[in-house]
């Protein structure tokens, strides 16, 4: 149709090229371009300072969708991962007072890790704990990270990954001291790893790669190029056959691989592996963002699904920084990078949240504007950083 109007005008460059315009701006994707704000790095550092600073003054609770008595812990996960995005926004140059804000937390933890010792998700915590004694806290900020880690590695779990889940209740599956779920990928081996290196003691590399790469054997689809969140998601498949693949999940996987490689030895079999792991997930993740930059929670549904913000902030995240990396195209990558950073900026609420942020889970789910946590904020402030990298990098 579009072409048929163009020829009614050839006669006239004026109106055709008017035509021709008009016509782009009514497209879908030009929408979402249309809607980007112009992105430098000092706008999307500032972006990522003002929703920062939004968190830093709700970090009780308040303003999170759904609040339990877990989010409240400052050491869980959820918590977590808002303390690592802020440990990638300080070393982007963000003002002093997100240091300050990082150290402050963690001394008021006692720079204590997570209740479970085995749990992955208790271990996100670390990740901050150890940037900050990189960042004037000092070795007593690592301590008892080291014992704990210490504990795992002089006892490791002896279990299956298969994820069953006892009469008792989920908390209890058997599974959960070994990274059975794809989200551990994200929470435990960078802090493993940045032990490593900060200790020198290379047993605790040795154990995050060995773990890894079992969890990437077992959930790893390759056909798909894609992970199941966890064995439970084997089988399962919608009303269309297809099966499942939750955004998140997969968001979690390709974001701790972009924290993950910077620290690997350049040459290392596992840096090697995991970078060739990285471009294949990079490729299928980049086909399947939709038209208005988001990623559909369920990944192979996009059809009718809501805006979601975690996902998309871990993919603009990993693409961003794939780019600046060299592992991946900047001519294919960054308009998928700045489709992406457009939806994001344009899920911030009137009030400041982020929203359409999916509520903790483990797998698709209905998604609102209001919906916020801690975690998609920090998925944000790690896509901002990466987004203002790419901009001081020459075309």
């Amino acid at each position: 149709m579009e072409a048929g109007l163009l020829r009614r005008f050839e006669g006239n460059p004026m109106k055709r090229s008017a035509l021709a315009a008009a016509l782009l701006l009514a497209s879908p994707v030009a929408a979402v371009a249309q809607n980007a704000p112009a992105v430098t790095q000092a706008s999307a550092l500032d972006t990522a300072v003002r929703l920062a600073d939004w968190q830093l003054g709700r970090m009780g609770g308040t303003g999170i969708s759904r609040a339990t008595s877990e989010t409240r812990k400052p050491r869980a996960w959820e918590q977590a991962v808002f303390w690592v995005g802020m440990t990638a926004l300080a070393d982007a140059g963000a003002p002093p007072r997100i240091r300050k804000a990082i150290l402050d937390m963690g001394r008021a933890n006692e720079w204590l890790p997570g209740e479970k010792p085995y749990f992955a998700d208790d271990h996100a915590i670390t990740q901050a704990y150890l940037w900050a004694a990189r960042n004037g806290a000092g070795a007593g900020a690592r301590a008892p990270t080291k014992r704990l880690f210490d504990q795992v590695l002089a006892e490791p779990a002896m279990v299956s990954l298969a994820f069953y889940v006892p009469p008792e209740g989920y908390g209890a599956a058997e599974c959960l001291k070994r990274w059975c779920w794809c989200d551990a990928l994200f929470m435990a081996p960078a802090a493993f790893i940045e032990l490593s290196r900060q200790t020198g003691d290379r047993r605790y590399l040795d154990f995050a790669m060995r773990e890894f790469w079992a969890t990437t054997d077992f959930l790893y689809d390759p056909a798909e190029r894609l992970y199941y969140r966890d064995s439970r998601f084997f089988e399962r498949r919608d009303a269309k056959g297809r099966k499942e693949f939750w955004s998140r999940g997969n968001g979690w996987v390709f974001g701790g691989m972009a924290r993950v490689i910077p620290m690997l030895a350049k040459g290392s079999a596992d840096r090697r592996r995991m970078e060739a792991l990285f471009k294949d997930m990079a490729a299928r993740i980049r086909t399947l963002q939709k038209p208005d930059g988001y990623w559909a929670p369920s990944l192979l549904a996009p059809e009718q699904s809501p805006p979601e913000t975690s996902g998309t902030a871990f993919y603009t995240y990993g693409l961003a920084w794939g780019i600046q990396a060299g592992l991946l195209s900047r001519r294919e990558y960054e308009p998928a990078v700045r489709r992406g950073w457009s939806a994001l900026n344009r899920a911030i609420q009137p009030d400041g949240r982020l929203g359409f942020v999916q509520q903790v889970s483990d797998r698709p789910e209905k998604v609102e504007a209001s919906d916020t946590q801690y975690y998609g904020v920090g998925a944000f402030l790690l896509a901002a950083t990466q987004v203002a990298a790419l901009d001081r990098r020459p075309q």
